[in-house]
């Protein structure tokens, strides 16, 4: 039987965040990088009816990368609350370790 992804611990270090996933592997994340990839409508857009997604135009303070607090949600997912009280976005556990695969290829 295949386990769940799910992380284990999550702590923020720094200026990352810091994922030790119950596969064994260990994902870092700059909370800048994590922040302008937040998948929430307000950030990455919604789709019109023919399906094409124009993200709006975003500006970030001096909050905006400082991470205040998290909590996970419903078993799937990782939700931020940044200091300038964005808390919006839901990052699940594929999404992150999406994100993780992508930022290595950069």
């Amino acid at each position: 039987m295949e386990s769940t992804l799910a992380p284990a611990n999550i702590q923020t270090i720094g200026e990352e965040l810091a994922v030790a996933w119950n596969d064994g592997r260990e994902s870092y994340f700059q909370l800048e990088f994590l922040r302008k990839a937040c998948p929430c409508a307000a950030c990455g857009g919604e789709p019109d009816i023919l399906g094409r997604v124009e993200r709006p135009p975003l500006s970030y303070g001096p909050k905006s990368f400082a991470l205040r607090t998290f909590r996970i949600v419903g078993g799937y997912a990782l939700q931020p609350t940044w200091q300038d009280g964005h808390d919006s976005g839901l990052y699940t556990f594929k999404y992150l370790r999406q994100l993780d695969e992508r930022k290595g290829k950069a």
